[in-house]
């Protein structure tokens, strides 16, 4: 990691410094995706196993993951990771539960009642990354509240291993919040086969689920095109931002960031802290924790991440915010106090004992979060999500009476006479 001192930094070299590597290589990513999504839209289910082969090196006859390829990935998998996968879906469920959304009614006058309903989307797409790493974890986090939310019909891509198929526990996991409509297929490829369907993927109306720069390009795409599909959000690639003052934990610190540096070379970690000698203690710390089986990944991402010097807390506070990350840890005395100083972050993990880890995996919480600073105005997955709110209004012949002036002012300082009419006319008839 460079290691640099923001006090001393100008305005432009903090802006560069806080840039993600996805966001420096992003026009060449767009036009890369743009190809690959244009491919699928002309040739469906033909370029997906073009694409399959140059990709993840194999040509699949089909896609759709059978109910013998299920039993066999469960059987296949260990007893104590079974267990794990389920421990966690029930911890992901009590959490998401608790958060649901209601529906509500209220007389907002005499006669006039206002009410919100909710609705599950009829047709949801999940993407759950599976290349260097897969990630079971994330069929959970998208499975979970898209269960919960009584979503009908979920469709769920993944990519396809070498021998044709899928991760065992990727699929063992997606059955255990029941999905059963899952398809070998990955990458921006297949965020375009659920955006506009070929003959084996139905299309879907709402794309969920982390990725690399060219997964969440794709999502961008299609959520720019009108015959596309809507997004949950940008998510991925994976960064997290630590904030540590003296007392931390430097092995802890140094975990953490490596935690998120080994998800791939585009991932991107910050260290931020007011103390020289934790600074220091954490580079050492980098150096002897580096001996990971994906070390090299890791060093890559290291090289476009940075440990930052700060006057204060409060200053580091400051720089967060400006960076809206997607997992910031609080590795502070006190980490609870500081709370309210944080406005835009997908996911905070308070004192020494939260690793970020534990979000990724079972603490409850959502792991698909926003990434690239989209936690200024965005949160992260939850059964709302997955779930459409409308509106209704009931109005009786009093209600309108109650009302009814009320609009018809207000269609005329408008000028808008077809709606004064419409209120007008109930009006007159009530009179009579």
């Amino acid at each position: 990691m460079r290691r640099v001192d923001w006090r001393v930094l100008d305005a432009r070299t903090q802006s560069q410094l806080l840039r993600r590597p996805a966001q420096m290589a992003s026009s060449t990513t767009a036009s890369a995706v743009a190809a690959i999504i244009n491919e699928v839209r002309d040739n469906g289910d033909a370029a997906l196993r073009a694409f399959g082969e140059r990709f993840d090196g194999v040509e699949l006859a089909g896609f759709t993951v059978s109910d013998a390829e299920f039993a066999e990935a469960e059987s296949a998998l260990p007893p104590d990771l079974r267990a794990a996968i389920d421990e966690a879906a029930e911890r992901i469920a009590v959490f998401h539960e608790a958060g649901m959304t209601a529906p509500y009614a209220v007389d907002t006058a005499p006669g006039v009642r206002c009410e919100r309903v909710l609705r599950p989307i009829q047709r949801v797409g999940l993407y759950v990354p599976a290349g260097s790493a897969p990630l079971p974890s994330t069929a959970l986090m998208l499975g979970v509240p898209a269960r919960l939310a009584g979503c009908p019909d979920i469709v769920l891509c993944t990519p396809p291993r070498r021998d044709g198929s899928a991760d065992p526990a990727v699929l063992y996991a997606a059955r255990r919040c029941g999905v059963t409509r899952v398809f070998k297929v990955g990458g921006a490829q297949a965020i375009a086969a659920m955006a506009y369907g070929t003959a084996t993927i139905p299309r879907c109306d709402k794309l969920f689920g982390p990725g690399n720069a060219y997964v969440t390009e794709a999502k961008r795409q299609v959520a720019m095109d009108v015959d596309g599909a809507a997004i949950d959000m940008p998510a991925g690639p994976s960064e997290v931002l630590v904030i540590a003052d003296a007392g931390a934990n430097p092995a802890f610190v140094a975990a953490d960031l490596l935690s998120q540096a080994e998800h791939g070379p585009d991932s991107q970690v910050l260290l931020l802290s007011d103390d020289d000698a934790l600074i220091e203690a954490v580079a050492g710390q980098l150096a002897l924790q580096l001996a990971l089986p994906r070390a090299d990944i890791a060093r890559r991402a290291l090289q476009s991440s940075s440990a930052i010097r700060v006057e204060s807390i409060e200053q580091a506070l400051e720089v967060s915010n400006r960076y809206a990350p997607e997992h910031l840890i609080l590795a502070l005395r006190d980490a609870r106090q500081w709370l309210p100083r944080v406005t835009a972050a997908g996911s905070v993990f308070l004192g020494d004992w939260a690793p970020e880890a534990l979000g990724d995996y079972c603490s409850g919480t959502n792991h698909v979060l926003p990434t690239s600073g989209a936690a200024r105005f965005a949160g992260g997955l939850n059964v709302a999500s997955f779930q459409l709110a409308i509106t209704v209004q009931e109005v009786q012949p009093r209600g309108i009476e109650a009302i009814g002036p009320c609009a018809v002012e207000l269609a005329r300082a408008e000028g808008l006479d077809a709606h004064l009419q419409a209120v007008a006319l109930r009006l007159q008839a009530v009179a009579s």
